[in-house]
């Protein structure tokens, strides 16, 4: 079997070195300039069709605000776009088909704008990058949730053996943040739905990762409007005093449960849910694209 040799990556500089010195013109305020054709050959700078542009499948955003969007597009309208999209050539897709790795708002904007072609810096980046990419342009641009950049993280570490120390440096971020991000993932799904929503913010979360029933206090907390210090508050004495919330917490949330869940998360890189009814159960897997599906599938029929 022949190894390729690891491609020498750029993250160590940030976004910067896929756009290279020549393209100063996308500096933040300047104003969009066609390239000429040899400075699109030897950049990779071009125009392209909205059309031959989809989702990337690496895309660590899940949720664009729309109101936010139809404010860009205005922006849009007004000034056209000032920053070129990173994209790269789908993989097994037609000679029209690309996928984005950085600035799927500028594109959703664009569409809602009618804007028929935008800007465009054509890269070849492997899975690992283009999941890098997506993850330090969204991060920079705190254009993330909290959720979707720990799952970002956590998708960094398991699907490609990046450790924490590395991520930190990779997209400035201290390696406390990076820890304390993806331990949001580990409250149940009712109370991460309610960090989604904004009815708790990131800082609540981290109080209620180690609470006996987060989402016992979660609900106290968006009941009493409680801010993080009161939150923290509440959460010790939750510690100390098992008698606080007198109702069992469900089952599925026991701390055994939880940890059976980290551990199968640990070995198949995967997201997993774990409900006891009774005597029995449901295990749930999680996968984020159909590369994953394809993986599990794989999986359960070498068993």
């Amino acid at each position: 079997m022949t190894v390729s040799p690891v491609k020498p990556s750029p993250l160590g500089r940030g976004l910067s070195a896929l756009f290279g010195d020549a393209d100063t013109s996308y500096k933040t305020g300047a104003v969009l300039a066609a390239p000429t054709d040899a400075a699109a050959k030897s950049s990779g700078l071009q125009k392209m069709p909205v059309t031959w542009l989809r989702s990337g499948l690496f895309q660590p955003r899940r949720h664009f605000d729309e109101e936010a969007l139809k404010e860009l597009a205005a922006s849009i309208r007004e000034r056209g776009i000032l920053e070129p999209l990173l994209v790269r050539r789908r993989p097994k897709g037609g000679a029209n088909d690309y996928e984005i790795i950085a600035g799927e708002r500028r594109w959703r904007a664009a569409q809602m704008a009618g804007v028929h072609e935008v800007p465009v810096l054509v890269r070849d980046l492997t899975d690992r990058e283009a999941l890098e990419f997506g993850i330090i342009e969204n991060v920079q641009r705190e254009d993330l949730s909290p959720l979707e950049e720990g799952e970002g993280y956590q998708r960094l570490i398991e699907e490609f053996g990046h450790t924490q120390e590395a991520l930190s440096k990779i997209v400035g971020k201290s390696r406390p943040h990076i820890t304390n991000t993806m331990r949001l993932l580990g409250l149940p799904e009712p109370v991460r739905q309610m960090i989604a929503e904004g009815k708790l913010s990131a800082g609540h979360g981290r109080t209620l990762v180690p609470a006996r029933n987060p989402l016992a206090l979660a609900q106290e907390i968006v009941r009493k409007g409680l801010n993080v210090r009161q939150a923290e508050v509440l959460a010790k004495k939750d510690q100390e005093n098992p008698q606080i919330h007198k109702k069992k917490a469900n089952a599925s949330d026991s701390a055994d449960v939880i940890a059976l869940e980290k551990d199968l998360e640990r070995t198949i890189g995967l997201r997993v849910k774990i409900v006891t009814k009774g005597k029995g159960g449901t295990l749930t897997l999680h996968y984020t694209d159909l590369d994953q599906l394809d993986g599990i599938i794989a999986k359960l029929r070498m068993t």
